[in-house]
């Protein structure tokens, strides 16, 4: 008995690993509704759409990140739930993101918003947000001191984790570990 060969189907092409790991880059990401009430209000920015749990992701130039989140201030994002940094990779950008929250009485499901701003290696400069979110204080230092990203007057900005004295930014991927390696005496 001979076996015919079956077409290939849509369903059995989509089905395929290669298939569910290649990205669909024609896929346009479709804006949320804070992202349409922002540009409603003349609020410049781009959606990065949602990630796996309905947050909407979006991407705001650096220029506009006060105006931005005071903006979301006052739409009710009263709670700065986490700051942090991360590189995209060897010399891409370095990404300062935050993860904001609106908190109200008798909510079971707040609203929440991902705000990233994309920086320059080589001048990773960023208004900081102390000012509207004070838990915004011990997170900008640590991603300034694993990724050098300078927070604008932010009011200590120093190193949390490293020594003061140490040279380059840890987390950055094209960062070098120093050939050198001080012991110390153990008790």
């Amino acid at each position: 008995m001979s076996e015919t060969p079956q077409s290939e189907t849509p369903e059995s092409v989509a089905s395929t690993p290669e298939a569910a790991i290649v990205p669909d880059s024609s896929a346009i990401q479709e804006a949320g509704p804070l992202s349409h009430r922002l540009t409603a209000d003349g609020f410049i920015h781009e959606s990065l759409g949602l990630d796996h749990l309905g947050v909407e992701i979006l991407k705001v130039d650096r220029a506009f990140l006060v105006p931005f989140a005071t903006a979301l201030y006052a739409y009710g994002f009263n709670y700065l739930q986490c700051q942090a940094g991360y590189d995209a990779g060897p010399g891409q950008e370095l990404v300062s993101m935050y993860h904001l929250v609106k908190v109200k009485d008798d909510v079971t499901q707040p609203e929440e918003v991902r705000v990233k701003v994309f920086l320059p290696r080589a001048d990773p400069t960023i208004p900081s947000l102390y000012w509207i979110w004070k838990t915004a204080d011990w997170q900008e230092r640590e991603t300034y001191d694993m990724y050098g990203i300078v927070y604008e007057g932010h009011p200590n900005l120093k190193r949390l984790l490293m020594p003061e004295d140490w040279v380059g930014w840890p987390l950055r991927k094209d960062y070098i570990s120093p050939d050198f390696y001080e012991l110390q005496e153990a008790y």
